[in-house]
This record gives C-alpha cells, sequence and structure tokens, in this order.
C-alpha cells in the first residue's frame, strides 16, 4: 500500500469510528511508517497476526488511541504488556505531550519497541524490560505514573494488581477490553478496591470497518483514590493463582 492508499484508507476508517479524530498528515505520515517498520521485522520476528493495512489501521492503530481522549495533558503513561508496541506506539506518535514508559517483560520485543521508537523520533518514550509486578515494587516506580494502560495483557483482575500499585493517587488505570471485557469488570471489584481503586467506568469503543458489523471493545476506567497496600503486587505465581 502506497503512503496515499494508506492515507485515504485512514480516512475512511477514522470516519467511521468516531471515538477517535483523524491525526494530522505528519502523524500519518509516522504511522505509515510505523506499519513498514512492523511488517519488515515481523517477517523474521512474531510482532503480530495482522499484516492486513487497513486491519493494522483499525485494529492496532484506531484500537489503540482510543484510550487518548482520557489521558491528560502531559500526563506520565506506562503502558504493561506492550507486546508489539501498543498502544505505547501510536500514543508516542499521536499524543507528543506525554511521557510514556513501554513495559514488558520479552527483551527482545521491548528492543524493537525502542528502536522503532528511535527511527521514528519519538522522543517521548522510553522503554524497560522487565515483570509488571517487579516495577511495581521498586519504591522508583512505584505510585510514579499519573495513569496506567494495558491492552489484552491479561484478566482484569490480574492485571489491577499489576497495574494500580504503579498509578499516583488521584491517577487512572485504563484497561483496553474485548468482548468480555464487562465480564471481567463484573469480577474485579475486590482487586480495584484493595489495590486503591474506586469509580470504576466501562466506556464503549467499538471497532468497525463498513459501519454495519463491529467488533466489541470497551475501555474499564479505574480511578486511583487511595495508595496501594505494600503487600502488593504480589508475585506473578500468587496473583494468578489467586486473584484478589
Amino acid at each position: 500500500m502506497t503512503y496515499n492508499e494508506f492515507r485515504l484508507e485512514s480516512e475512511r476508517l477514522f470516519k467511521l469510528n468516531t471515538v477517535v479524530n483523524l491525526p494530522s498528515e505528519d502523524k500519518l505520515e509516522k504511522l505509515y511508517s510505523l506499519t513498514r517498520i512492523m511488517l519488515e521485522v515481523n517477517e523474521h520476528m512474531n510482532l503480530t497476526a495482522i499484516t492486513d493495512y487497513s486491519q493494522i489501521i483499525l485494529k492496532h492503530y484506531i484500537d489503540s488511541l482510543s484510550v487518548s481522549a482520557y489521558i491528560p495533558e502531559n500526563a506520565s503513561i506506562i503502558d504493561i504488556g506492550c507486546g508489539a508496541g501498543f498502544p505505547c506506539l501510536p500514543l508516542a506518535i499521536c499524543r507528543e505531550d506525554i511521557k510514556i514508559t513501554a513495559l514488558d517483560s520479552t527483551a527482545k520485543r521491548i528492543a524493537y519497541v525502542q528502536d522503532t521508537a528511535d527511527k521514528l523520533g519519538l522522543s517521548g518514550l522510553s522503554s524497560v524490560a522487565t515483570r509488571a509486578e517487579a516495577h511495581g515494587n521498586d519504591a522508583k516506580y512505584r505510585e510514579s505514573y499519573d495513569m496506567a494502560v494495558a491492552r489484552a495483557v491479561a484478566d482484569l483482575p490480574v492485571l489491577c494488581e499489576l497495574c494500580l500499585p504503579l498509578v499516583k493517587v488521584g491517577g487512572r488505570f485504563a484497561a483496553m477490553k474485548a468482548a468480555k471485557g464487562e465480564e471481567e469488570f463484573a469480577r474485579a471489584a475486590s482487586a480495584i478496591k484493595k489495590c486503591g481503586g474506586a469509580r470504576e467506568r466501562i466506556i464503549r469503543a467499538d471497532l468497525t470497518s463498513d459501519g454495519i458489523e463491529f467488533e466489541k471493545r470497551c475501555l474499564i476506567i479505574t480511578e486511583k483514590v487511595a495508595p496501594t497496600p505494600k503487600n502488593y503486587p504480589r508475585n506473578f505465581a500468587q496473583i494468578s493463582k489467586k486473584p484478589l
């Protein structure tokens, strides 16, 4: 797909999915460059099963950017389990005001994310290869971020214990979920409360490529109202075996 074709397809898809505004021309150019880099690396490294340009725009870029409206201006963000760079890379491209940390336990993926950010000139993105629970127990980072985001990482009760310890009191955590998001939300009340969260809300962010068929998506936003007790997060084996 040429850049002009990419731009026209982006205009079409962003118009259909009104939860996100169409990025400016310079940002679309960077998203196109990101696509080319990702697909080239994907030939020898398992980054994504989605290789069609239209589907990348919809399911990686529009989906990732759906959280942008809920990120405060000039905020410090951590993307937990960033994988191939979603949502952190599209957010770093389209929200130049924020500082975003990409975290993943897989060093090869973090190296790819940082190398791609460097190639695209995304000075607001930094990365760290570590486990979320280790990062959350590090005094340097614990309760230091304005917001944590996580997309397609783990069940919500597990995510709450991984993410909320990293968020400042007064900050927020956004879980980006698909069809089972509301079901997970119903099971997460205890984890949210125990980790200092409250005032949760669910925001629909469904995706469509034709305006007729929709794929269910939602954002689960939790406000951090109290410090997370010092005994959280536990080690991951405990978290996954017995969620809060």
